[in-house]
C-alpha cells in the first residue's frame, strides 16, 4: 500500500479527519477528534494503529513487522512496519479495527454527533 492508498483508505470512513498536530511529517487520522492511525509521509515506512491490548500482543507474536507502538501507549498501539510483507488486505482489517477501537470508545455526546454525519 502506497502513502495515498492509505491516506484514501482512512479518510473515506465516516467522521474522519485527517492533520498534522505534530508537525508537517507525521500525517494523523481521527475519528471525531480522537486519533485511529498516524504516519510519516515522508517516509511511509511504518503506520501506528491503536489495539486492543491481548490482540496487540499475539499480533506482535505473530508477525515481524508488528511492534509495540513508537512513541505511543505501547499496551494500546502497534506500529506496523511497511516492508511489503503485510499485505493491503491485512493492514486494511487493522486499520478498520483500530477505527472501531476508537469509535466504539467515544462519549455518547460525539456518537450521538457521529449519527447526524451525512
Amino acid at each position: 500500500m502506497d502513502i495515498e492508498s492509505f491516506r484514501l483508505y482512512c479518510i473515506a470512513k465516516k467522521g474522519v479527519t485527517e492533520e498534522f498536530p505534530f508537525g508537517e511529517q507525521t500525517l494523523v487520522f481521527k475519528v471525531m477528534g480522537k486519533i485511529f492511525a498516524l504516519t510519516n509521509i515522508d517516509t511511509f515506512e511504518s503506520v501506528n494503529l491503536k489495539c486492543d491490548p491481548e490482540q496487540a500482543v499475539l499480533l506482535r507474536e505473530q508477525y515481524a513487522e508488528v511492534q509495540p507502538g513508537y512513541h505511543m501507549n505501547k499496551k494500546h498501539w502497534n506500529t506496523v512496519n511497511l516492508n511489503g510483507s503485510v499485505g493491503d488486505k491485512l493492514l486494511k482489517e487493522w486499520i478498520d479495527h483500530s477505527y472501531s477501537l476508537v469509535f466504539n470508545s467515544l462519549p455518547a455526546k460525539l456518537k450521538r454527533e457521529f449519527d447526524n454525519l451525512f
